[in-house]
Order: structure tokens, then sequence, then C-alpha cells
């Protein structure tokens, strides 16, 4: 069987007391916004690539028609006073035995690089259109929360009542063996498209806790484009249930990525 590959593009490379922030694709794609983002706008150096049969079997195609295969990367970058690693890229795993496995990986690299805590990023699916800034966390240790919710993060009793699936939680109960402590963070989204601004709320609590700017604009621009569409959506919506109005509401979404 193809096993999975790992990449090293840098060595040597120290890091003081990194942080792990995690980002890939899930609900909204707001935990993958909000690391690309960084990875851009702090100019993030790439310091491992992973290839790995549990992603689809897929190549992505660039402008020039050219192939390559989906891949998650490790970048660095300073921000602040603040060693990050980042974990970004193209696909989680199609199969729950990758997740395990993939997530194991992730997390030996995370120690070999010293990293002193973790923050998996995501989207809850509320399944309303209407934005709501607000971010939902989840942690290993419960001695986080106090100082997460100074920040702005809210925690609700038993929610996600779903539990939180993929990458961004199993890096959670997985580093409690590791003796890391973690949380993720949640962006209220509607789970049914690409969610800049939900992406912002996020960015705004990372820029507190990490006592950092990070230049939003770009993704303003996304997010107004984004609204115009929801804008269309809710005007849809809204006729449909003049039309029938005896529908009942949107089930509630329970995946968390």
């Amino acid at each position: 069987m193809q096993s999975t590959k790992v990449n090293q593009l840098k060595k040597d490379v120290k890091l003081d007391n990194p942080i792990l922030l995690v980002g890939l694709p899930g609900v909204g794609h707001v935990g993958k916004l909000v690391v690309d983002h960084i990875v851009e706008t702090f100019e993030a150096e790439k310091l491992v690539e992973i290839f790995s049969p549990s992603f689809p079997p897929q190549v992505l195609v660039d402008e020039k028609s050219t192939v390559r295969l989906v891949s998650n990367s490790f970048y660095t970058c300073k921000a602040g006073n603040h060693d990050l690693l980042l974990l970004a890229g193209d696909q989680q795993s199609a199969t729950t035995e990758g997740h395990y496995e993939l997530c194991d990986l992730y997390l030996d690299i995370a120690e070999e690089y010293g990293v002193s805590k973790i923050y998996t990023l995501g989207g809850f699916p509320t399944g309303q259109l209407e934005h709501k800034d607000e971010v939902m966390g989840a942690v290993n240790n419960v001695g986080l929360v106090e100082d997460l919710e100074k920040h702005g993060v809210i925690f609700k009793e038993n929610e996600p009542g779903g539990g939180i699936v993929g990458v961004s939680g199993l890096m959670l109960g997985l580093s409690q063996f590791r003796d890391i402590d973690a949380a993720c963070l949640m962006g209220l989204t509607s789970g049914y498209m690409v969610d800049p601004k939900s992406a912002q709320s996020l960015i705004k609590v990372l820029s507190s806790m990490l006592e950092i700017e990070i230049d939003v604009n770009e993704l303003e621009k996304r997010a107004r484009e984004m609204e115009k569409i929801v804008a269309n959506l809710m005007d849809q919506k809204q006729q449909q249930q003049q039309m029938l109005p005896d529908t009942t509401p949107d089930e509630d979404l329970r995946y968390i990525g």
C-alpha cells in the first residue's frame, strides 16, 4: 500500500515555543480561510509538505494547465512576539483511519518543533444565512476556558451537540496523550457556502489572543461579494416561505470542520 510521504523543505529550523494554528478545509472553509490568510499576510515560510493516500485521489490544475498532487503543508512565521507554526492545505482525509494516522503525524511534527499550544480553527454550522459575529470554543483542558473567554470566545454547555468531526476535533483529543493544551475555535457560519465573514470573526479573536494586527482587507472584499449572494438567497427563501407558509425550519447541521 502507498504510504504517506513527508517532504521536509527546510532543515534545522528552530522555533521558540511556537503556537500551532490548524486550518484545513471544512464547514464554510472558515479555518482554511484564516490560516491561508495568515500565511499570505505574514509571508510564512513553507517547512514541510505532506502527500497521503488518505487524501482523495485528485490532482489540482493551475492556470497553465499543469497538475499537482493535493497536499497539506506546515509553514512558519513570526507574528508579534509569537513564533507560529501553521498547518494549511487542500484536503482532510477521506477515511476514518486516515484521519487518525494523519493527525498523529501532524502532532509528531508539532512536537518536533516544540509546539506549546494548539488552536484548531473551523466553522460551527447554524443553518441560518444571517451572519452572527460569534466564536464558539471547545478545549481539551478546562483551564483554558477562562483565558479564552477574555478574548471573546463563547462556551455553551454540551455544544457542539453532535461533537467535532475531522481534524479540528481529533487534534484536541489526541493532543491530550502528549500533554499539549489545545482548543478548537469555531466561527458561526451557515454551513452552506464559503464564509469569509466568519473567518473575520475568528481573526478578531486571534488578533486579541496573540496581540497582533492582521489586515483583513482581502477578506472584507470577499465578504462583500458573499453578502450579495446571501441577500439573493434570502430573497428567494422569503419568496418560498410566502408561497409555502407551513414549511418547517431548517434542521440543525451537525458537522464541524
